[in-house]
């Protein structure tokens, strides 16, 4: 009989209990298991981990919106970024600072690979190889602190915060990415090397046992992946634990600039942020989250929407989606329009509302007169009664006509 099996009639003789050095590799099949006989009783603490459980069983996990890059509203390509922040794809903004002269273009493109169609992309038009000493671009994504209370941060029983995303560029680049806790000014950041291929980054920041997020409607944290950086940011060994911030440890190490030539590409995609199911540092990453456009879309729109029709961008010629308001007592809309409007969903808090003709003027509005489409422009001096879910009036320059059209962007971001 091989020593690391058992006969049943050894076992039933002389043996009440299996050691597991007698139970052969392959030899207990789940056929061989009776119904009811694995309880969770007999299960030992953290012996199943999120890592062996089928992904779509892990319900919504990814704390990240957008993470796929389907969503643009406010339009699919912007030339000559670079002297101030910005948002092309929906939660995904580009941060500046340092005045670099450096320049690029930034779109959404379709890029298949992994199960992915899109993927935000960074091309460099302006190089700048004279790096200031403040100089600083990367790309972000920031979060309430009221989404991020199951990473249970601050406490003795904090989980570790794992990342995954997929990134490449033009060639052989050594980049940065990190987290900044906003409400207690911590850190922690980890190098990453692209190549001109795709590849999935996953990386666990371990657990912060010190500093609670506040949980409200508020920026707690960004997920920051730095593309160049001046030596304020760089000059000290890079700080790949949870700790104070350090500026000059926040992309120490970083060997690569986007701005070193304007051959630089950087494609971004599939990006995930999920509580481990540990805290020592040993948690890891678990298959994309894929959500379709009903459920990404109004979780974008807490943040910015638009009346356009969702092809449609700000300032762009149609009445596809606008608001139309009409009066038959004319003296009673003289300088002044009784909006109504309601958000498609409701926003993280008050918005910026920018007013739109029917034919793309900013703060202005389409005067209908008796017509059913825009006849001339009335300015627009301000928007009234702003809230989350809504606004209820306009202040216009002039006019006293029966009807009115607009078009409306809101934005809330954090």
């Amino acid at each position: 009989m091989a020593t690391n099996a058992k006969n049943l009639a050894e076992l039933l003789n002389t043996d009440t209990t299996i050691a597991v050095a007698d139970v052969a590799d392959g030899s207990i099949t789940s056929a061989k298991l009776a119904s009811g006989a694995v309880t969770t009783a007999k299960i030992a603490d953290d012996a199943v981990s999120s890592a062996k459980l089928f992904s779509t069983n892990l319900g919504r996990r990814n704390i990240i919106v957008n993470g796929a890059m389907e969503i643009s509203q406010r339009g699919t390509s912007a030339t000559g970024q670079g002297a101030s922040s910005n948002f092309l794809v929906d939660r995904f903004r580009a941060n500046h600072n340092g005045n670099s002269a450096g320049r690029y273009t930034v779109s959404r493109v379709s890029d298949v690979h992994d199960g992915f169609s899109r993927a935000l992309k960074f091309e460099c038009t302006t190089a700048d190889t004279s790096i200031a000493a403040a100089e600083r671009f990367f790309i972000e994504q920031p979060i309430e602190g009221q989404f991020l209370q199951q990473f249970r941060k601050g406490s003795s029983d904090a989980k570790d915060f794992v990342v995954s995303f997929y990134a490449k560029a033009n060639g052989n680049f050594t980049y940065v990415v990190g987290f900044y806790d906003a409400d207690n000014n911590r850190t922690v950041s980890r190098t990453f090397a692209v190549t001109s291929s795709w590849q999935r980054f996953e990386i666990n920041f371990g657990a912060d046992t010190s500093g609670a997020f506040d949980s409200d409607a508020g920026l707690s944290l960004q997920l920051r992946w730095y593309l160049h950086a001046g030596s304020n940011y760089t000059s000290a060994s890079l700080q790949t634990s949870w700790n104070a911030v350090n500026n000059a440890a926040t992309a120490g190490g970083m060997t690569s600039s986007f701005f070193s030539s304007t051959n630089n590409t950087f494609f971004l995609t599939g990006v995930q942020l999920e509580v481990g199911d540990k805290g020592d540092g040993t948690s890891v990453a678990t298959p994309f989250e894929y959500r379709n456009l009903t459920d990404e879309l109004p979780a974008c729109e807490r943040y910015y929407q638009k009346s356009y029709n969702y092809g449609n961008y700000a300032g762009a010629n149609s009445s596809a989606g606008g608001v139309m308001e009409r009066n038959t007592n004319v003296s009673d809309i003289s300088n002044r329009m009784d909006a109504g409007t309601r958000f498609v969903t409701r926003m993280r808090g008050t918005p910026t509302v920018t007013i739109y003709s029917l034919t793309g003027t900013v703060n202005s509005v389409s005067d209908l007169s008796t017509q059913t489409g825009h006849q001339s422009n009335q300015t627009v001096t301000s928007v009234q009664h702003r809230g989350t879910s809504g606004f209820g009036g306009l202040v216009i320059s002039g006019g006293n006509d029966e009807g009115l059209g607009y078009q409306y962007t809101a934005e809330a971001e954090i």
